[in-house]
């Protein structure tokens, strides 16, 4: 060893001895959610894809005009100009969908969350949608934003006269709030396209009215945004729609600084808290989790987040509401399934893939304002991401899926829609077969084929996935990325979640391009220094730790309860757990 690698040792070592004298609060004490201590530590079944080439295949091969697949080209131009003076563009919802494309219904039925989570997925796996093959999708999914119905709020299709076409438009309420989520987040990853803030701007005044019309009663199928007036119908009251209002409410306070916004962000996380029972439908309330975990931390809120992740994981259990919903745990046959959102119930499960993408948006990024989590929603990751595999032709036997002689028709990037404990099409050559790879499309309209249990939708979102999930040099670990779904909040420092499911401590490589230091915000140490390229640090048996990358140097200071950088940024607001009111 020469004199210059002692010198550069010496000097390592000597910043750990000098910062380990530096107090910067106690280790934050993990919380248990019952469903997740259920699932495996790590799946016996376990196989992680890589999930971001997953994500620009699949954009590839939908956004290819001339495709020249089996399926063809799943992406056709809307030249009826509804509600903003331009063509859009329409994706099929499933593979040879009859009800769709240019020369069906007048070309004009397509769905946002179709088009806005492939647009979103795509952004965040670093693809340009402002331009792309002369294109800019961000641009034309505008139309979506539904004036000419005097809603003016983004909704599932650009018309109501396709609107009975599919699901949701203007009656089934969670279709109406979630394309308004999707769309604050396209806006975050593709800022600056022209008319977007005033699209927003509207979304957040039309929320904001809602929000008060409803004053805490959110008792509704549905909402007329145009009337400002509740609905019931024959689907089930969606309390849970409160936590889609929070969200977006909260991603508008933050763009705009308007107050208001946050005071019925709160309201709103008020009205889901509100309700006596898990009220979980769809998709919307894992945002409503987020956004009282960062209320918790930012606004010194004390909202009961571990109710709202309970409800989640076990799911509506009232007869009144979508009985069963909720997160899968168990084996189903030989493959593990646990962390899939669908029914626990229906048919002994029945897992969609969409709806288990969807929640790793939220859940990933609140682990930074509430640390309590990270080994929970680690765990969760590590089975959701591995079995969401599943879905797809490529990754399941041929002997557990509906339609095994088309595997192949999209290459592998279009998965199925769903996967079920048993098939309910009554197949003979799948009796006892669990589970079955499957899809609702053949069930929407008389006619429509066996290929549309291929499904854009439930695939468009799988950027989600490309953006957060990475691998490490140890089988089972992931570094998971919780900056990439944090839109509109401050994101100085690259942050990640790790988790060990293993007996053992694991020491995991890391990768810098400059010199870094990584701090640990649930144990509040450091668990390596001045990293300049190639570093190690361990992470103990059955752990999980949120590594902030900082700049080698930076400074630490413990105010009250928030951890400053160089007396400049908060990297850690803890405030500690849930304080039942007396």
């Amino acid at each position: 060893m020469n004199v210059k690698e002692m010198l550069t040792i010496g000097t390592f070592f000597l910043c750990v001895s000098c910062t380990s004298n530096i107090d910067l609060g106690t280790p934050v004490e993990q919380v248990t959610i019952n469903r997740i201590d259920s699932m495996p530590d790590i799946p016996v079944t376990y196989q992680m894809l890589d999930w971001k080439k997953k994500a620009r295949d699949f954009d590839k091969f939908v956004f290819d005009w001339e495709n020249t697949s089996k399926v063809g080209p799943l992406i056709w131009l809307d030249n009826a100009r509804r509600n903003i003076d331009q063509p859009t563009f329409g994706l099929y919802t499933a593979v040879k969908d009859i009800r769709q494309g240019k020369n069906v219904n007048n070309g004009e039925f397509h769905e946002s969350l179709n088009s806005l989570a492939a647009i979103l997925g795509a952004g965040l796996v670093g693809i340009d949608k402002t331009n792309q093959d002369g294109y800019n999708y961000v641009k034309m999914a505008q139309n979506y934003f539904n004036s000419d119905t005097g809603w003016n709020i983004v909704m599932n299709n650009t018309t109501s006269s396709v609107g009975s076409k599919g699901g949701g438009y203007g009656r089934d309420w969670w279709y109406d709030v979630l394309p308004n989520a999707l769309y604050y987040a396209v806006c975050d990853v593709f800022p600056g396209v022209d008319g977007a803030e005033s699209i927003q701007k509207s979304i957040a005044e039309q929320f904001t009215k809602a929000d008060s019309v409803l004053n805490g009663n959110y008792d509704y199928s549905y909402f007329d945004y145009g009337k400002m007036r509740g609905g019931i119908n024959h689907i089930p009251f969606q309390q849970d729609v409160a936590g889609g209002h929070a969200y977006v409410l909260l991603c508008a306070y933050r763009k705009f600084g308007d107050v208001r916004y946050l005071n019925h962000s709160k309201s709103a996380i008020e009205a889901l808290l509100s309700q006596k029972e898990s009220r979980f439908y769809e998709a919307l309330l894992p945002l409503g989790v987020y956004t009282a975990a960062y209320l918790n931390a930012t606004e010194g809120a004390n909202y009961d987040v571990q109710k709202l992740l309970n409800w989640v994981f076990d799911g509506c259990k009232s007869p009144t509401g979508r009985t069963g919903w909720g997160i899968i745990v168990g084996k189903w046959g030989d493959y593990d399934v646990s962390g899939l959102q669908g029914s626990i119930t229906d048919g002994g499960g029945y897992a969609f893939l969409m709806n288990s993408i969807k929640p790793a948006w939220p859940f990933v990024p609140m682990v930074k304002y509430q640390p309590q989590y990270a080994k929970a929603i680690g765990k969760w990751m590590l089975n959701n991401a591995s079995a969401c595999r599943l879905f797809y032709p490529g990754y399941i036997d041929e002997k557990h899926q509906w339609a095994p002689e088309l595997k192949d028709i999209t290459n592998n990037n279009i998965a199925y829609e769903g996967l079920r404990k048993f098939d309910d099409y009554g197949k003979e050559s799948l009796k006892g077969v669990s589970p079955v790879a499957i899809g609702d499309g053949p069930k929407w309209i008389d006619g429509n084929p066996t290929e549309s249990m291929f499904s854009v939708y439930s695939s468009s979102p799988v950027g989600i996935l490309g953006a957060i999930v990475d691998t490490t040099n140890v089988k089972g670990i992931l570094k998971l990325d919780c900056n990439a779904t944090d839109f509109y909040a401050s994101r100085p420092y690259p942050v990640y979640l790790y988790y060990n499911p293993y007996d053992i401590d694991e020491h995991i490589n890391y990768q810098t391009k400059q010199a870094v230091d990584l701090f640990d915000i649930v144990s509040k140490k450091y668990v390596a220094r001045g990293i300049s390229k190639d570093g190690v640090f361990t992470i103990p048996a059955k752990e999980a730790c949120i590594i902030v990358e900082l700049p080698a140097g930076t400074e630490l200071s413990l105010d009250g309860k928030h951890i400053w950088a160089n007396k400049q940024y908060i990297i850690s607001q803890y405030f500690g757990k849930f304080l039942p009111k007396d």
